[in-house]
């Protein structure tokens, strides 16, 4: 079945498809300005301009219509009867000039999300090839000298080494945190200079054939670290652990979450880890479904989450420590390979 057969069955009425994201992964269309008009049943009309025509005739499975550059005040004009919109994307200039045509609009949110959570084989295969250029990539330069060089340094280099086996282009800024800068969960490369007896945490990832991966692990340069910060990396890999041997297809978000955030909480740490266990991963390196003490999902085979629990300690340092890994009926298959013991780089 193809995906826009599978969305078709999901509707009760027309769907209007303006995540671009979202247009590619249901057609293949890439394009800087284009919507879907998916139907009950499946049955598909793609807008998009003149720029992208010979684009958008090639693609299979729908029919093409071209508009103008302003492209959802003409849409909105051609639309009639009840139509649905994706309305935690849709900008509201562009649901005005859509709600000036004669359709009666009705919000909806996370349709496509449901049907792009679940990864089909092909899509494993592409996230299980990212994950393993990325692997590869860090393990070159812990090959390198860490000590003395910038987060800025390190960062870059990382960048050039992912490329070198095999990455298109990153899934996101590559996050080095040495020290102290490791107790933010979203530090920016700094001109820190990376000394010797502390944790630096790395956070990258790659994007292969459109397929994001994500993963963090954190490094000793060696030394004396401070009892805190190690007892803190043990517990933070411990709770890891568990979370990567306790999550199955039939738990809730928050069930997962608790897996982790529980003996993080026993330890004395549970006001240290702030956010949540993980995320959806896939076109985007963040989506559906969410795994933390808000989620409202439910997790299904097929998804492809990430596991990370932190441990941020200020003025002192930090440690994440994450996997990428397909939720199965009987537990998940872990797509990072890149080691989880406390490694030293010099």
């Amino acid at each position: 079945m193809t995906r826009l057969a599978a969305l078709g069955e999901r509707l009760e009425s027309p769907l209007l498809v303006t995540n671009l994201t979202n247009v590619f992964y249901l057609c293949g269309f890439d394009s800087s300005n284009a919507a879907l008009l998916v139907r009950p049943g499946g049955e598909t009309t793609l807008y998009t301009d003149f720029r992208y025509a010979e684009a958008a005739r090639a693609v299979p499975g729908v029919d093409v219509e071209m508009t103008k550059r302003a492209l959802t005040l003409d849409v909105g004009e051609k639309l009639k009867g009840t139509v649905q919109f994706e309305a935690d994307v849709l900008p509201y200039l562009e649901w005005e000039r859509l709600s000036a045509g004669k359709a009666k609009l009705v919000p909806t949110r996370g349709i496509v999300d449901g049907v792009r959570a679940i990864k089909d084989d092909e899509e494993v295969a592409t996230l299980r090839k990212a994950a393993r250029i990325a692997d590869r990539g860090l393990e070159a330069l812990t090959a390198e000298t860490w000590v003395g060089r910038s987060e800025l340094e390190l960062a870059w280099r990382l960048h050039e080494l992912l490329h070198a086996h095999g990455a298109q282009e990153l899934a996101f800024p590559s996050i080095v945190a040495s020290g102290q800068n490791g107790a933010l969960p979203h530090a920016h490369p700094t001109d820190a200079i990376v000394e010797k007896g502390s944790l630096v945490t790395v956070d990258w990832g790659v994007r292969v054939d459109g397929y994001c991966s994500d993963c963090t692990r954190t490094f000793s340069t060696g030394g004396s670290l401070p009892d805190e910060l190690r007892r803190a990396y043990d517990v933070c890999l411990d709770a890891q652990q568990k979370a990567v041997a306790g999550i199955r297809a039939g738990i809730t978000g928050v069930e997962a979450d608790a897996i982790a955030r529980d003996p993080i909480t026993a330890a004395g740490f549970g006001g240290n880890f702030g956010h949540g266990l993980g995320h959806g991963v896939g076109l985007a390196v963040h989506e559906a479904p969410r795994l933390s003490t808000e989620s409202t999902d439910t997790l299904e085979a097929g998804h492809c989450v990430t596991i990370e629990p932190g441990i941020y300690l200020p003025d002192v340092g930090g440690v994440r420590i994450e996997d990428m890994a397909i939720v199965r009926d009987d537990g998940v298959d872990v797509l990072t390979s890149f080691r989880k013991d406390l490694i030293e780089v010099r």
